[in-house]
């Protein structure tokens, strides 16, 4: 099978006609690339995105700054709350489930109990505070039950 000359050459003439056409298809995309004089339009891109991309690291790093804070400050509230209610006067029947502790923690289990006694006559309120779940005070049974219950949700 031999390949007659005609046939050769056309397929030669049409491999450069094709070969051409990249070139100028190439060209055309290249010169909508860099507009301008000596690509002047590309290089302002460039510089342009170059300054964008600075302003970018400091507002990151602005931005991670500012959440340390936030995170230091978060710490620092109120993670974890428990409220026990209870009766003091079991045997009276007096002031019936109103008096109550509620232990307030942050997450480092700092923070305060408070508890009150309630009967018809007056209300008495107490607050304790707590350096990681305990306290230099002596705490009841109720301020115990609340104050490991907190912790027990700050735990999840």
């Amino acid at each position: 099978m031999a390949f007659d000359t005609d046939i050769l050459l056309i397929i030669v003439a049409a491999g450069g006609a094709l070969a051409v056409a990249l070139g100028l298809h190439t060209e055309w995309r290249m010169s909508r690339l860099t507009r301008g004089k000596g690509g002047k339009a590309l290089e302002d891109v460039i510089i342009k995105s170059a300054a964008d991309i600075e302003k970018f690291k400091q507002f990151r790093k602005e931005l991670e700054g500012y959440l340390l804070t936030v995170e230091k400050r978060l710490g620092r509230s109120i993670q974890a709350a428990h409220t026990v209610r209870f009766n003091p006067f079991k045997g009276t029947g007096d002031g019936g489930n109103q008096s109550f502790a509620t232990a307030f923690l942050d997450e480092h289990g700092n923070g305060v109990v408070l508890s009150t006694l309630y009967t018809r006559e007056r209300m008495s309120v107490f607050a304790k505070p707590l350096k990681d779940g305990k306290s230099e005070y002596e705490l009841t049974g109720e301020e115990r039950e609340a104050v490991k219950r907190a912790k027990e949700k700050l735990q999840t």
